[in-house]
């Protein structure tokens, strides 16, 4: 009944009402997942203060322990994510559009680094492993490069977010709401048309608790909404940006048709909707899933009563020592020793009238804690590493007793299981990413652009491209009924290699040289030796090789029965470990990364 009514009325301030309304369903039905995000928040702050009341916390003379157990498994597994960042590899489905495909990988990156996209990774993964969920949104952002318009990549407010209660997969929401707090005078800037209707939205999302102080008495919320109608069988997604009662966009009610640089007019927003792709421009990335949420939990959920349990007993400690650390004694009122000499340590003698005895000044008891407190302590701090799989193993710390070098490595690799499947969640993210900025691509890059990308030789090449290459062709023999649209499939993988990785890898292209893989004469006995090698890049050298199998060259030097010459660097250095010590190396600094970093 309202999408007819948006249909066939557009977006009016009856409509706008009728928005706002299911925006307060939608908030009514997200307040447990605000109050979960906040307070894992508050933790992570290291305001677990508020939160330990809650759960009866010991607190003595207004201090309470605030240990960085937890804090330390958040910073590990962000570390873990960011040496894992992701690459995209463009592949083609069919063979018309490899060219397409190699372009696509070499601008792709372009667009996100203009974004600043390593930067966004990075503070998703905050967001993602503290509240168990971060936000990307993925837009046409019309006022970048001088109103030419490029791709827009930012982190969002998970609190700024409404979705309908009880779906799991956001683009199944029959409506997306996201509210934003402008100051009037900017608002009024961008829509000077609203300079008499602007008036303050009832509407009050959920708030961090913010370190600085926040004014919003000239603040007012505006609101985003994105909606899906069937036309004819598919999909059009529309978007209404609104204030108040008042409609300040919306496509449904823009008729204006649009022209490209080549002067083919495409359909106006009120036919086409915002984005071709019809998919709302959001991606969620989840670190532990629950049903019925498109949210998860994060590690502050996960770890939360280990902690308040190692904050309640440090806290006990720290009162403990004090008590003993400071002697205290029971005095009688009428004692006759003087207090003031006493309590001064600057005074040698104290003066007394009459006999001291126990009745006169007597020394309280101090009783010292049991091994056993110390134990439980111990206990529940190895819980929350165990719980995390922040292990002493994963930070580089071999168990007790364990000294071979193929034992560590199994427990490393078993501790970075946690790690890697976090990497790999964010990898599909990063992979709906990918593909909304091609489809971004495919939609509005009509107008020429200049890319500088990394050439084949590691030089710097300047390309041009537009998206003539992504819009529908004719198959030969079909005609008008057999146009297709090029596809493309997404492989993701990591980016950057820790150092360990690299070392690894060129000491495995000087063994390559030195052995004559690279000799013409050799290209067959060095194909069949790769194929049963399994190595990060190995595609890359056997197709390279197939090429260069047919090349007359000279010899190599360093290759099979010829030593090194004395000028070479490596003459005389012996650059070999033993194999369970490679190995081992070789876990350790993959043990947190995605297998091969593919996707």
């Amino acid at each position: 009944m309202e999408e007819n009514k948006i249909a066939q009325t557009g977006v009016t301030e009856d409509t706008v009402r009728m928005f706002s309304e299911l925006l307060e369903r939608y908030k009514a039905g997200k307040s447990s997942t605000e109050q979960r995000i906040i307070s894992s928040e508050n933790w992570w702050k290291l305001r677990n203060t508020t939160e330990e009341e809650k759960e009866d916390a010991i607190r003595s003379d207004g201090f309470v322990s605030r240990s960085g157990w937890l804090h330390n498994v958040i910073v590990s597994k962000h570390a873990d994510a960011v040496e894992a960042y992701p690459e995209p590899n463009i592949l083609p489905r069919e063979a018309g559009d490899v060219t397409e495909a190699q372009q696509l990988t070499a601008i792709i990156p372009c667009v996100l680094e203009q974004n600043r996209f390593e930067q966004v990774w990075s503070d998703v993964i905050w967001q993602k492993l503290k509240t168990g969920t971060g936000v990307y949104k993925v837009v046409w952002d019309t006022g970048k490069l001088g109103g030419l318009g490029d791709i827009g990549i930012q982190r969002v407010n998970l609190l700024n977010l409404y979705w309908e209660p009880g779906i799991t997969d956001i683009q199944k929401s029959r409506y997306l709401f996201h509210t934003e707090l402008w100051e009037k005078d900017v608002l009024l800037q961008h829509y000077p048309q609203v300079q008499d209707k602007l008036q303050d939205g009832n509407f009050v999302g959920a708030k961090f608790l913010y370190d600085d102080t926040v004014d919003e008495t000239d603040m007012v919320t505006v609101v985003d909404v994105y909606y899906r109608k069937n036309v004819e069988g598919r999909q059009i997604l529309h978007y209404c940006k609104f204030v108040g009662d008042t409609v300040l966009y919306a496509t449904e009610n823009d008729h204006e048709a649009v022209a490209d640089v080549n002067g083919v007019s495409r359909p106006a927003p009120a036919e086409a909707g915002l984005y071709d792709h019809g998919q709302y421009p959001y991606v969620f990335d989840v670190l532990y899933p629950i049903e019925g949420s498109p949210c998860g939990y994060g590690y502050v959920d996960l770890c939360r009563n280990p902690q308040t349990e190692i904050d309640i007993l440090k806290t006990a400690f720290v009162k403990n020592a004090r008590v003993g650390a400071v002697p205290r004694y029971f005095s009688r009122v009428d004692g006759n020793v003087n207090e003031e000499q006493f309590l001064d340590l600057e005074q040698a003698l104290v003066k007394v009238t009459g006999n001291v005895d126990e009745a006169t000044l007597r020394k309280i008891e101090h009783n010292t804690l049991d091994g056993n407190y110390i134990a439980m302590l111990d206990r529940t701090i190895d819980e929350l590493r165990q719980t995390s799989g922040n292990t002493e193993t994963s930070t580089g710390t071999p168990t007790s007793g364990v000294t071979a070098a193929s034992a560590i490595v199994a427990l490393q690799e078993a501790s970075g299981k946690g790690s890697r499947d976090s990497t790999l969640a964010s990898y599909r993210a990063f992979s709906s990413i990918v593909e909304l900025c091609i489809e971004l691509i495919r939609q509005f890059y009509g107008m020429p652009r200049q890319f500088r990308i990394t050439g084949n030789r590691g030089g710097m090449d300047f390309v041009t491209y537009t998206n003539r290459g992504l819009q529908p062709a004719e198959q030969p023999g079909f005609g008008q009924e057999g146009m297709r649209l090029p596809v493309f499939d997404i492989k993701i993988s990591a980016q950057k290699k820790n150092v360990y990785t690299k070392v690894s890898q060129n000491e495995l292209a000087l063994q390559f040289f030195r052995l004559g893989f690279f000799a013409p004469e050799m290209a067959s006995q060095a194909m069949l030796c790769l194929e049963m090698m399994d190595f990060d890049g190995k595609e890359r050298i056997l197709q390279r090789l197939y090429q260069n199998a047919a090349m007359p060259m000279g010899g190599i030097p360093g290759g099979e029965g010829e030593s090194l010459p004395r000028s070479d660097p490596f003459y005389g250095i012996t650059r070999k470990e033993h194999a369970l010590v490679q190995k081992a190396r070789e876990g350790a600094a993959n043990a947190a990364q995605p297998k091969g970093g593919d996707l």
